[in-house]
C-alpha cells in the first residue's frame, strides 16, 4: 500500500515499461525503470536499516545534478521520509544552516560540495558513489511506507532575495496535484517522451521530473550535468521527443544557436520557460526557432510550478498576431487553482488594476516550516498572498508587474521596475537591466537603472533616457543608469535587488 506516497509514482512505469531506459547519462542508460524501482527499495531499505529513517524524518539532498539523486529522492519518499534538497549553488555555511532548520537526520552530497559541507553539520553526510553511500543500494529493498494526502513530501526552501529561506512545506498530494496539472492543461506526456535536466533537480527540474516519471518518460542527464548547448542539441536529435526547462537567458542562446536550424521540430515536445520574467522577443524567437514549442508557467515554491501558464499554442497563436499584450502575460489559471489579484482589504480589483496576485487549490502549501507569523500572514483569508503585482484582461490571462516591495514610489507616483526595465531591454545595446528604487531627499525614492551591456555595445545613458521618454511617462525614467558586469543573482535565478539597492546608495546621485 503507498497510500498518497509519491514513491507509487515509479511502479507503473515499472511495470508497463520495465526494461525501458528510465535514467540516462548523455545517451548511456543507467537504468531502466524496473532496476530504478528496485533500487529505490533497496536504497530505502537502506535508509531505515542504516540510518534509522522512520517516516516524518527529514532527509536533505545538498548535491548538484547526479545519476543517483533521483533515485535518492524517490527512496526518501520511498522510506515515509521528506526530502529537502538544497541548491548546491549554496555555501556550505547557508547549506547547514538549512539542514539544521529543516531537522534533517542526515544530507547526501555531491563530492564537489561534501568537503565545505561536512565541516559545518553534524549529521552524517553520504556522498554520492562513496562507500557508505553505495552500501544503501545492497539492502533488501523494503515495501514503500504509506502516507496520507497532506503528509509532507518536499521542504522546499524559497530562494528569497531578502532574509533567510523560509521552508514551505509542500505534501504529496500537492505534488500530485502538481503532477496532474501539468498533464491536464499543458502538454501532453507519453512513454516515447524524455525530460533532460540542463536545470537544477533540486528545484523546478526536479519538481517538473513527475509528469514524466509518472508516464515512464526518461529522465535524461547531460554528461556536463549542466548546460551546454552543443550536447543538448545533441541529445535532443538522439531522443524520440524530448522537454527541458531553460530560464529565458538560456532560451535566448538556444534561439541563436547554429544547430537550432539543424534540429527536427518534431524532436522537441516542450520547451519549459520560468524562473525569471519572460520578454516577448524571447517568446518571438523561440517560436521562429523551434515552432509552436514554447511554454511560459508562472509558479513559486509556495505553489510550485503551477498558478498560471501560457501554453505552446497560445503563445504561438499571440505571435502569429502580433499580439504584444499577450506575450507579456504568463498566460490563465491552472487547472483547479482559483488566480486572484486582490486589493490591500483583500478585494478582488477589476480586469486592468493591478492588485496582489493571490492563489488558493491543491498545489497551495501547508505552510512554512517552524514559522507560524509567516504561514498565517502568507496564506491570510485562505489565499495564498505571492507578493507579485499583476492584472488580469478580459481574456483572464495575468501579467505580472513586479513584487510588491520592489515597487518604487518616486514623487508620489508609484511604479514598477518591471515596465521601465522591459522598455530598456528593447535597446540592442543593453544585454540585462534592473531597475531599483533609492532613498532620494527631494523624490522620496529615486530610480536607478543598473545595465549590462551586450558585447562591443557602450552605455549611452542619454540614448537610453530618449528610450523610455519615448516609451513611459517622464517620471517613470531612470534618474541614474549604472554600468555593472553581472546582474548579482540567487541561486535560484532571482536578481538580488536588495543588494543593488545598496550598490546604488553608495553609488551616490551622480549620472553614469
Amino acid at each position: 500500500m503507498y497510500g498518497a506516497n509519491l514513491a507509487g509514482l515509479l511502479d507503473g512505469p515499472a511495470r508497463h515499461c520495465a526494461d525501458k531506459g528510465a535514467l540516462l547519462v548523455g545517451e548511456r542508460v543507467e537504468r531502466t525503470w524496473a532496476q530504478l524501482a528496485e533500487a529505490v527499495a533497496r536504497r530505502a531499505g537502506g535508509l531505515r536499516e542504516r540510518h534509522l529513517i522512520e517516516p516524518g524524518d527529514a532527509v536533505a539532498l545538498f548535491a548538484a545534478n547526479h545519476p543517483l539523486y533521483l533515485e535518492t529522492l524517490f527512496a526518501i519518499w520511498h522510506a515515509g521520509a521528506v526530502a529537502v534538497p538544497i541548491s548546491s549553488r549554496l555555501h556550505a555555511r547557508e547549506a547547514a544552516d538549512i539542514v539544521a532548520r529543516s531537522h534533517a537526520r542526515l544530507c547526501f552530497a555531491t563530492a564537489d560540495v561534501a568537503e565545505g559541507l561536512l565541516a559545518e553539520v553534524a549529521v552524517p553526510a553520504p556522498v554520492f558513489g562513496a562507500e557508505e553511500d553505495a552500501a544503501l543500494g545492497r539492502f533488501e529493498p523494503v515495501a514503500a511506507r504509506p502516507r496520507l494526502p497532506g503528509d509532507d513530501a518536499w521542504i522546499f526552501f524559497t530562494s528569497g532575495t531578502t532574509g533567510k529561506p523560509k521552508g514551505a512545506r509542500l505534501s504529496h498530494s500537492n505534488l500530485w496535484a502538481m503532477a496532474a496539472a501539468y498533464m491536464a492543461d499543458s502538454a501532453t506526456v507519453e512513454p516515447r517522451d524524455g525530460i533532460i535536466h540542463v536545470a537544477a533537480l533540486s528545484h523546478a527540474s526536479g519538481l517538473m521530473c513527475l509528469p514524466w516519471v509518472a508516464r515512464g518518460g526518461a529522465q535524461v542527464l547531460p554528461e556536463s550535468m549542466g548546460f551546454d548547448a552543443d550536447e543538448l542539441f545533441g541529445l535532443v536529435a538522439a531522443g524520440e521527443r524530448s522537454s527541458f526547462f531553460v530560464p529565458p537567458t538560456l532560451l535566448r542562446r538556444l534561439s541563436a544557436h547554429p544547430l537550432a536550424s539543424e534540429i527536427d521540430p518534431e524532436k522537441i515536445g516542450t520547451i519549459l520557460v520560468g524562473a525569471a520574467p519572460v520578454l516577448p522577443a524571447d517568446l518571438r524567437d523561440g517560436v521562429a526557432a523551434f515552432g509552436p514549442r514554447v511554454w511560459n508557467g508562472y509558479g513559486q515554491g509556495e505553489s510550485p510550478c503551477t498558478i498560471t501558464a501560457h501554453g505552446k499554442e497560445a503563445i504561438a497563436a499571440a505571435v502569429a498576431a502580433g499580439d504584444e499584450d499577450a506575450l507579456r502575460s504568463v498566460g490563465v489559471a491552472r487547472v483547479g487553482l482559483a488566480v486572484r489579484t486582490l486589493d490591500e482589504a483583500g478585494i478582488e480589483v477589476a480586469p486592468g488594476e493591478v492588485g496582489e496576485v493571490c492563489v488558493d487549490g491543491p498545489t497551495v502549501m501547508s505552510g512554512y516550516l517552524d514559522m507560524p507569523e509567516a504561514t498565517a500572514a502568507a496564506l491570510a483569508g485562505g489565499w495564498l498572498h505571492t507578493g507579485d503585482l499583476g492584472f488580469f484582461d478580459e481574456a483572464g490571462r495575468l501579467t505580472l508587474v513586479d513584487r510588491a516591495k520592489d515597487v518604487v514610489i518616486t514623487g508620489g507616483y508609484n511604479v514598477y521596475p518591471r515596465e521601465v526595465e522591459d522598455v530598456l531591454e528593447l535597446d540592442p545595446a543593453v544585454a540585462e537591466v534592473a531597475v531599483v528604487g533609492v532613498a532620494d531627499p527631494e523624490w522620496g525614492e529615486r530610480i536607478v537603472a543598473f545595465v549590462v551591456t551586450a558585447e562591443g555595445a557602450e552605455l549611452d545613458p542619454a540614448k537610453l533616457d530618449r528610450r523610455c521618454l519615448d516609451a513611459i511617462a517622464r517620471h517613470k525614467r531612470p534618474k541614474q543608469y549604472l554600468p555593472i558586469d553581472e546582474l548579482p543573482r540567487n541561486p535560484g535565478g532571482k536578481v538580488l535587488k536588495g543588494a543593488l539597492r545598496e550598490r546604488a546608495a553608495g553609488a551616490g546621485d551622480g549620472a553614469a
